[in-house]
């Protein structure tokens, strides 16, 4: 974003949610399709652990970008309306954890929803 010159506009943030969502759905139906799998939970729990991954690889991201590239991105988040004032790398990570393991208890919750009306993984292509 900073490259096309949006980084300061924190509504694009909410696209975060959509790329959740279409990775927690490619997670459960490639655990339906390829593993044959049929149980809600297991399903629900590849969606899960799909999206964790990518909070966890986002976080990492985060940390080595405001580490070794960009340490004055704390105050772009410091200034959208999201955050607040006076904050320190450890509280963005820490609060962007929490926010990612909620949208992905969401997002495969939701997701699981659809899926547990199929019956044969056929149906999935």
């Amino acid at each position: 974003m900073k490259i096309l010159g949006l980084d300061n506009v924190s509504e694009l943030r909410f696209l975060n949610f959509l790329f959740v969502f279409w990775g927690v759905n490619r997670a459960i139906k490639m655990n339906i399709n390829l593993n044959q799998e049929q149980s809600y939970f297991s399903n629900f729990y590849a969606g899960f652990g799909a999206a964790v991954i990518g909070v966890g690889l986002t976080i990492i991201g985060l940390i080595i970008y405001v580490g070794f590239i960009d340490s004055s991105f704390i105050s772009v988040l410091e200034n959208s309306s999201f955050w607040g004032k006076d904050l320190s790398l450890q509280m963005v990570v820490f609060a962007l954890a929490i926010e990612g393991i909620a949208s992905s208890v969401m997002c495969s919750f939701i997701i699981m929803q659809y899926y547990k009306s199929y019956k044969s993984p056929k149906a999935l292509v």
